[in-house]
């Protein structure tokens, strides 16, 4: 679901830039009052581990399309919503970045579609009334699916508005909606599976975890080592051999934009900041599209996908902590002292 800059037009990329913007700067001051510096390497893994997860396409039979994890409703889940949107906006970045997925012009409505719906809407307002304070595996895998579905659904409505708003394409609202939002709520089907099993794993593993992110505040002071580890070799087998697996069919954005402005999609307007973008995107590109531009390392696209997601999973990792610590510090540095 990352959109292109083609889909836009600058002012509504502009405005959606200013909104992200926002939610990030509010969300970097609320997680450094509530989260201890502990869980920060917990963000990061998590960072790694939805990154890859992200690269990873699952087919949707029948519609020759595909979906893939947003990841937002889970890392809300165990991080609480601030962190979540923080480590979504560190992921989002990476991608446009290093990999040209997603526009640069769409890169404040990626991340308030991906990243801030879920976690400040579908979480508080779906995941948490009916998972309640005493989960048990089959009120997780409710919550999780309903919360899924809704975070999915609304990001695919965002998509569409953001899209009409902008009226530099053909689309029209209601044909536009109507394709995109049974689509996606197939991918949130998947999208809640996953989430449930996540999130079941760590209530499992470490309950005050989730219950410390839904009070928004820190854990117990029992050693999140373990926790960590198992997330990141998760991300590093994720994304270093997974993604061989991963379908080449066109993502629910893509199938939809194809059925409803036909095979070659929305055209760029070009000119203006559409081209100053592109041409700034083509120089940080480091893997477009999660391939090396040359094709040299040996086992073609499957080579190339796991040397992308140890790649971009690791940067994202450490932006990820950068921002975390960074919070915390700002945060901690802007309170007064005790004399004042």
């Amino acid at each position: 679901m990352h959109m292109s800059d083609a889909l836009l037009s600058p002012a509504v990329g502009g405005a959606m830039w200013a909104a992200a913007a926002a939610a990030v700067a509010h969300g970097a001051r609320r997680m450094g009052r509530e989260m201890d510096s502990r869980r920060i390497p917990l963000m990061g893994v998590l960072a790694a581990f939805v990154f890859a997860g992200q690269m990873i396409n699952f087919t949707i039979p029948g519609t020759g399309s595909s979906g893939h994890l947003g990841g937002a409703v889970l890392l809300a889940v165990i991080l609480g919503p601030c962190a979540a949107l923080l480590a979504m906006a560190s992921i989002l970045t990476v991608q446009a970045l290093f990999f040209a997925d997603g526009g640069l012009l769409a890169l404040g409505c990626n991340i308030f579609n991906i990243g801030f719906v879920p976690a400040f809407i579908a979480y508080p307002l779906v995941f948490r009334p009916l998972a309640g304070n005493l989960p048990g595996p089959r009120r997780l895998m409710g919550a999780s699916l309903a919360a899924g579905l809704a975070g999915l659904t609304l990001g695919a409505l965002g998509v569409v508005l953001q899209t009409v708003l902008s009226g530099i394409s053909e689309l029209r609202f209601l044909s536009f909606t109507a394709i995109m939002l049974p689509i996606h709520l197939v991918i949130g089907v998947v999208e809640g599976l996953i989430t449930a099993a996540v999130v079941t794993f760590v209530w499992k593993a470490r309950p005050e975890i989730l219950r410390s992110a839904a009070a928004r505040r820190s854990p117990q002071s029992r050693s999140l080592r373990r926790l960590v580890a198992a997330f990141a070799v998760a991300a590093a087998v994720t994304g270093g051999a997974l993604t061989w697996f991963a379908s080449t069919k066109p993502d629910g954005l893509e199938w939809a934009l194809r059925r409803a402005a036909g095979p070659e999609g929305v055209v760029s307007p070009g000119g203006g900041v559409h081209s100053t973008l592109e041409g700034v995107q083509k120089r940080t590109a480091l893997l477009p599209d999660y391939h090396l531009q040359d094709g040299s390392l040996p086992g073609g696209s499957g080579a190339d996908s796991s040397f992308s997601g140890i790649v971009g999973g690791s940067i994202a990792l450490l932006l990820a902590l950068l921002v975390g610590y960074l919070s915390k510090r700002l945060t901690v540095a802007g309170k007064p002292g005790r004399g004042a």
